[in-house]
C-alpha cells in the first residue's frame, strides 16, 4: 500500500504592513531601569482605601501617585517592595498579605529617561496607621479608592490601582485573602464586612456565617468572644491554614450595603 500524502501546512501571507513595521524595529538593545509600585489596601471607617503620597519632585510634582521606588543594588524586585512597604507604613512586610500585580512597560508610562518599567504590588493589611511620607514625597495619606478614581493619580497609577483592586476582588472568592484585613482576632460580622467593602455589594448575614464556617480551614474558632453594639458578645476568630477557600465564596452582583445607599 502506497503512504498518504504528508500534510503540508498552508502558507501564509503576512501583511506587507507588518513585515515593513517588524523591519522597522530597532535591534539594539533598550537600557532601563526598574521600579517596584505599592498597591497598598486597608479598611478605614468602611472604606477601602489605597495609600497614596504627594510627589515632591519632578515627573508630576505636587501630583497623588501610588508609593514606590528604584531597585537598588542586588535587591531582587521582591526586596525592593519589601523595603518601600516599610519606609512607606513601617510595617514589616513580612506580616502582611503581599503579591505581585504585574509587569507594566508602555513606552511612554512615565517620561524620565532611561525608560522605566515597574512591577506593581499589591499589599494588604488591617487598618494600618496614619503613613508617614518616603523621602522623595511631601505627604502621605489614606484615600478612599473611589476618590483615588475620581482624582487621577500620576504615571500609568490608575491602571496599577484598578489592576490590584480587582486582583483582590478576584482572590476573595478562591483564596483567605479576606483574613488578611483583618487583626488577629475577628468576628465572622468583621469578616463580612471586607467581603461587602471590597466587593461593593450587601450580603446575607446567616447564608455567609454558613459559607464561612463550612469552608474548610478558613477560620478557626478562637474560643473567646467580644461585646458588639448590639449588646450580644460576638464570637472570635482567627484566619485558619488553608490558603483557599473550598468551597470558594463566589462573587455576587453589585448592590447596596447595609447602611449605605446604591
Amino acid at each position: 500500500m502506497r503512504a498518504p500524502p504528508c500534510a503540508v501546512a498552508p502558507l501564509v501571507e503576512v501583511p506587507r504592513r507588518a513585515l515593513s513595521t517588524l523591519a522597522s524595529v530597532s535591534r539594539a538593545r533598550q537600557v532601563v531601569t526598574v521600579t517596584a509600585d505599592l498597591v497598598i489596601l486597608t479598611i478605614r471607617d468602611g472604606d477601602l482605601c489605597v495609600l497614596v503620597v504627594e510627589r515632591g519632585n519632578e515627573p508630576f510634582a505636587g501630583r497623588l501617585a501610588l508609593p514606590g521606588g528604584f531597585l537598588r543594588g542586588d535587591e531582587s524586585l521582591d526586596e525592593t517592595a519589601a523595603r518601600e512597604l516599610s519606609e512607606e507604613t513601617g510595617v514589616d512586610a513580612s506580616s502582611l498579605h503581599l503579591q505581585q500585580v504585574g509587569v507594566y512597560s508602555a513606552p511612554d508610562r512615565d517620561p524620565r529617561v532611561p525608560r522605566v518599567i515597574t512591577c506593581a504590588y499589591l499589599a494588604i493589611a488591617p487598618d494600618l496607621p496614619l503613613p508617614r511620607p518616603g523621602s522623595d514625597a511631601r505627604s502621605a495619606q489614606w484615600l478612599p479608592v473611589s476618590g483615588a478614581r475620581r482624582i487621577g493619580l500620576a504615571f500609568d497609577h490608575d491602571h496599577l490601582l484598578e489592576d490590584a483592586v480587582e486582583l483582590a476582588r478576584n482572590d476573595l472568592q478562591f483564596r483567605t485573602t479576606a483574613t488578611a484585613f483583618c487583626r488577629d482576632e475577628f468576628t465572622i460580622g468583621e469578616l463580612r464586612e471586607v467581603y461587602e467593602v471590597v466587593w461593593g455589594v450587601g450580603l446575607d448575614k446567616p447564608n455567609f456565617y454558613r459559607k464561612v464556617t463550612d469552608a474548610d480551614g478558613f477560620v478557626e474558632p478562637t474560643g473567646r468572644k467580644r461585646q458588639t453594639g448590639n449588646g450580644r458578645p460576638a464570637a472570635l476568630y482567627r484566619a485558619g491554614p488553608a490558603s483557599s477557600v473550598t468551597p470558594p465564596m463566589m462573587r455576587t452582583r453589585p448592590g447596596p450595603r447595609p447602611g449605605r445607599t446604591a
